[in-house]
């Protein structure tokens, strides 16, 4: 799993990782936080887990700050994967020694938030007009807040889907390249001209190892059927509904009819079949692009349409965790993620803008003509990432029952309407906590 990828992905066992922590090998931890609380020699400490060009460049951001700003320093701290940063902070937790701030994925919030050592930011994202909380885009504030509408988090990193086709097979096909108006018909039809069994070349790829890696696709096509997961007051199941059964009846036509869609076991061959001209169309993001060999001449798009062309966004934030520590880590990223220091960051590693306002700067177009393939991406955040996942302790199980469905609908193990009727009943029985 790449390292952006898995931060879409995000991780739902929060419950099983509280459980871990208190078994954790803390002196590891204890060694990255420099000992006491979240500072080292009066610095706030910064756990991140990037790495390559990313590193580099926290790196050098953080020596920027700390000259500028030299009586409230950041030690910018390697703390080991981002996979794993929700673990380390519960183990730092208990052994005492935790970070001032840290990267947390989105999916953490349910579990950090109920903490004592996790800030609530919501007085002083309200209390700073000047922080402009309303310029990130919305699927980045959404992954920060909690249902009660309380904010725990500052928009670290935001990604989303698009469709990513290789131009050379659909030229082969006789194919129109897709446009932004191409709806679920067009794609289906596209995907089964593009289908040779003969020559094992399929027209889509779908990842179907019952994870939240097959499950967030499917949220998109629920989106933009015009459906939702859960009923408005997030207390019981939705996607049973006309728009679940579009959804779950396109996938089944697909891949048990048209035998159009190549099912990836979980191990991530689609791309390498996607470059070997195997796979005609990908769901993916930008992530996925620097992967793409040079001889595959490829176009993105936005997703095909029903009723909207909703894409599904996997959010991170920066998390306040010690009260000492909470003016220097506020300070600190507030002009981390400013319009002008984060699009310096963007350009250098190839993350996506977090703000609305970072498309209007001079520089956009320096992002821009460096990494072309990633407009689609910034497009769609200001368009078509209006929804999320929810932030309820109850999510990773009911992205299991979900999982399960659609895996079973795209081997042809279960009929869409009858997936969808154990997926309800089985996530409704999560959320009336039996």
């Amino acid at each position: 799993m790449t390292r952006a990828r898995s931060r879409l992905l995000g991780r739902t066992a929060g419950t099983r990782l509280m459980a871990m922590a208190t078994t954790l090998a803390l002196g590891a931890v204890a060694a990255c936080s420099g000992g006491g609380s979240g500072s080292s020699h009066g610095a706030t400490i910064f756990w991140h887990g990037y790495t390559g060009q990313e590193a580099k460049e926290i790196a050098a951001l953080g020596q920027e700050w700390n000259q500028a700003h030299p009586g409230q320093k950041v030690n910018v701290t390697f703390a080991g994967s981002n996979d794993d940063a929700l673990k380390k902070t519960l183990g730092a937790f208990v052994s005492g020694k935790t970070p001032g701030v840290a990267y947390e994925f989105g999916s953490s919030i349910t579990t950090l938030a109920k903490r004592p050592q996790t800030q609530d930011l919501t007085s002083l994202v309200k209390g700073a007009p000047e922080f402009k909380w309303d310029d990130f885009f919305p699927a980045a504030r959404q992954a920060a807040t909690t249902p009660d509408g309380k904010i725990y988090g500052v928009p670290a990193l935001v990604d989303n889907l698009a469709l990513v086709y290789n131009k050379k097979m659909f030229d082969a096909a006789g194919l129109s390249y897709p446009t932004p108006s191409w709806t679920w018909t067009d794609f289906q039809n596209a995907a089964r001209r593009l289908t040779d069994a003969g020559k094992k070349r399929y027209g889509w790829a779908y990842v179907n190892d019952g994870t939240e890696d097959t499950v967030w696709r499917f949220l998109a096509l629920l989106w933009q059927a015009g459906g939702d997961l859960l009923t408005p007051d997030g207390k019981k199941a939705a996607f049973d509904s006309p728009a679940g059964l579009a959804a779950m009846q396109l996938l089944h036509d697909m891949s048990v009819t048209d035998h159009s869609v190549y099912l990836d076991g979980g191990d991530q061959q689609y791309l390498n079949l996607f470059n070997s001209g195997k796979i005609g169309m990908m769901w993916t993001g930008p992530w996925d692009l620097s992967s793409i060999t040079k001889d595959v001449p490829y176009g993105v798009q936005i997703l095909p349409g029903k009723v909207t062309h909703a894409t599904i966004a996997g959010p991170d934030v920066y998390m306040l965790f010690n009260k000492s520590d909470r003016a220097t880590a506020w300070a600190f990223l507030q002009w981390l993620t400013s319009p002008e220091v984060h699009l310096r960051f963007a350009t250098a590693t190839g993350d996506l803008p977090l703000r609305q306002s970072e498309t209007q700067l001079p520089g956009y177009q320096q992002f821009l003509k460096k990494y072309p393939g990633d407009k689609v991406f910034v497009d769609n955040l200001a368009k078509n990432a209006t929804k999320s996942r929810p932030n309820i302790p109850e999510y990773s199980k009911i992205s299991q029952a979900l999982g399960l469905a659609v895996q079973a609908v795209l081997l042809g193990k279960a009929q869409p309407q009858a997936a969808l009727d154990q997926a309800r009943d089985e996530v409704n029985s999560v959320m009336a906590g039996a």
